[in-house]
């Protein structure tokens, strides 16, 4: 059966790529971009399956008509993919407000309000998967880029917890989290705080994406193919790493993280209440834990 994907930024990068690969698989598409010009060399090769539609994520109002009017069309969406975004580098302080602003508005509010915009088509078809692209960066922190992660850890965490809220409808979540693609994430695609004397480290990954240093090894099209073929996995990972480089440096950060909280698990466990133990081995407690529904 064809199924109806819905892409945010769909006119290059990842969101090319995928809403490529999904036309040559069959499926069908409502891509969404700022530029829907850029999409009509796909419009005409396929018109019966592309539904280009200009949409700025930022915009509650069309993003709910995007919604609605692909439903409209295609009469159901099957899978939303929330890929739009962009990235930033800089030191924390050096950030104006607007681009914290845009940072946030862009990567973590617009994901959550397209989600929320097609639950309740979902919900009611009793079907769904969502699969939020975010970024080995919404697990590991790294200087330089403090606030695009400030976004990807936020989807990350609103993801978990939209996964169960959602799994009785039959509705499916993953965060795809991308090490470095060869797409223009580091380059066009790029933002940049001012440069404060100091902070050399930050100021050198500036430098190296300004100059086009950075040579990252993820395949865009292989990624692609991995993600159509997540979504005929019938148990699909909440999240799924892509690149060697991701799987390496998450590893490290994972182990690392376990080993702090063994060295202060005491100090952690010391300021239970009384009656702490007792609750936690009670249903209430265990339900409290999400071991037991």
């Amino acid at each position: 059966m064809e199924r109806i994907w819905f892409i945010t930024g769909s006119s290059r990068g990842l969101g090319r790529s995928l809403t490529e690969a999904i036309l040559l698989n069959g499926d069908k598409v409502a891509a969404t971009a700022r530029d829907i010009d850029s999409l009509n060399d796909l419009l005409m090769r396929y018109p019966d399956k592309l539904y280009p539609i200009k949409l700025d994520v930022n915009d509650k109002d069309q993003v709910h008509k995007a919604i609605a009017g692909t439903v409209d069309h295609f009469g159901r969406i099957d899978i939303l993919v929330n890929n739009a975004g962009f990235g930033i580098t800089g030191a924390v302080e050096a950030f104006s407000d607007e681009q914290v602003r845009s940072q946030l508005e862009t990567n973590l509010y617009a994901p959550i309000e397209i989600t929320r915009a097609v639950l309740p088509y979902m919900r009611r078809q009793r079907s769904g998967h969502i699969l939020q692209i975010s970024s080995m960066g919404g697990r590991v922190g790294s200087g330089g880029v403090s606030v695009y992660q400030a976004a990807k850890f936020g989807l990350s965490g609103f993801s978990e917890g939209l996964a169960i809220e959602v799994a009785d409808f039959g509705i499916k979540v993953t965060c795809v989290e991308p090490g470095g693609f060869r797409t223009d994430w580091a380059g066009d695609s790029m933002t940049y705080a001012t440069e404060i004397n100091g902070y050399d480290m930050v100021n050198k990954r500036i430098q190296l994406f300004k100059g086009g240093g950075f040579k990252p090894i993820g395949d865009p099209e292989k990624a692609a193919k991995v993600i159509i073929e997540l979504v005929n996995n019938p148990e699909p990972p909440l999240h799924l790493l892509l690149g060697s480089e991701a799987v390496a440096i998450v590893k490290h950060s994972e182990a690392a993280k376990i080993r702090e909280l063994e060295k202060w698990e005491k100090v952690s466990l010391s300021t239970d209440s009384d009656d702490a133990e007792n609750f936690l081995k009670s249903e209430a407690g265990k339900r409290f834990l999400n071991l037991k529904k």
